[in-house]
């Protein structure tokens, strides 16, 4: 990594005066500030936290990176790994990207000026042009958590997502569902275009025909799938059950068929990815696919340490964790006079 001489050099000036730039600015002139910065920029030089991390190689801190704090799912991601790290002897500090590649990047960028031990990634779907250098100039262990990233070698640990949207499906199927609506997160997420894959699969292992017509992208949210789920109940033929691969989208789902006046499971059946906390304590109880979320980031957390401490080497490899169907009443039979558009 560049060091703070290494700025004063190519900016020629003092270190001191690098400091002061880095520090405090309005002690520096203009053309000296813009100087410094322009060395800092091209050198891609971050500021040491603090002479702790200096003097003992280690900061004790880990960083993690979720997409949507909002998500419980990242939520409860957060606890387990903040559980696990303390047991450790670790702080985490936790950003989030809410989707957005720039604050991926932002983010990065701070966490490497914090000198950080190792960090746990979450990586947006948004395309990013510079988040693999951004992870090399880390020069720490990285831990991919939720979604992987093919080509850049790290250890990750995924949910089998092709398995939890052919169980969900399938499920619906063996209730009597045929037209089953699929509410899915965008397919540029492999997350999404997994749990689509097994959508598909179940119609196809149960005779089923793939209807595009009953496929709509809501982008993991809550307003968008409630928009979705209205749109898809409101066709000619509207769907007899609704399949929501995250738990936002699930609720966005309950909320349309309360708008529509219709009562799920007798007019609309629902299953979604991912178990709320109160699925168990609405009415009717929702069907849901549970992913282990505790031993998913306390198993992202293990491979971090493993990897800080040297006791795990080579490349890296992926952790697939199994998801679990929990029926509840949210599904039933279809009946013959059912029309969800009516």
């Amino acid at each position: 990594m560049a060091t703070i001489r290494d700025v004063a050099r190519l900016a020629n000036v003092s270190v001191a005066t690098v400091s002061n730039a880095l520090n405090s600015a309005d002690r520096v002139s203009p053309e000296l500030l813009a100087r410094v910065r322009a060395a800092v920029e091209k050198l891609s030089y971050a500021p040491h936290a603090g002479a702790r991390s200096m003097r003992k190689r280690s900061s004790g801190l880990l960083g993690l990176i979720v997409g949507d704090i909002t998500n419980p799912f990242f939520s409860d991601l957060f606890e387990a790994v903040e559980d696990a790290a303390a047991a450790r002897g670790y702080l985490v500090l936790l950003c989030n990207s809410s989707e957005r590649s720039e604050r991926e990047e932002a983010h990065l960028k701070m966490l490497r000026s914090q000198r950080i031990d190792g960090l746990i990634l979450a990586p947006t779907g948004a395309a990013s042009m510079n988040r693999a250098s951004l992870l090399a100039q880390l020069e720490v262990p990285v831990v991919l958590v939720d979604r992987a990233m093919d080509g850049l070698g790290y250890d990750s640990v995924v949910l089998d997502n092709r398995k939890a949207g052919f169980e969900a499906t399938s499920h619906l199927i063996g209730c009597g569902h045929r037209r089953i609506g699929l509410i899915n997160g965008p397919e540029i997420l492999r997350t999404a275009a997994d749990r689509m894959q097994g959508y598909r699969e179940a119609l196809l292992a149960a005779g089923l025909r793939f209807d595009p017509a009953l496929v709509r992208e809501a982008g993991f949210q809550e307003q968008p799938a409630h928009e979705a789920a209205l749109d898809l109940m409101a066709l000619p033929e509207g769907p007899t059950a609704l399949f929501a691969t995250n738990n936002l989208m699930t609720v966005g789902c309950v909320k349309a068929v309360a708008d529509r006046g219709l009562s799920c499971p007798e007019d609309v059946s629902l299953v979604g990815i991912d178990d709320l906390p109160w699925a168990d304590a609405v009415s009717p109880r929702l069907t849901a696919i549970a992913q282990p979320v505790r031993a998913m980031g306390e198993t992202a957390l293990t491979l971090l340490a493993e990897r800080i401490a040297g006791t795990r080497l080579g490349a890296g490899t992926t952790t697939v964790m199994a998801p679990r169907l929990i029926i509840r009443r949210s599904c039933g039979t279809p009946a013959p006079a059912k029309a969800a558009h009516v």
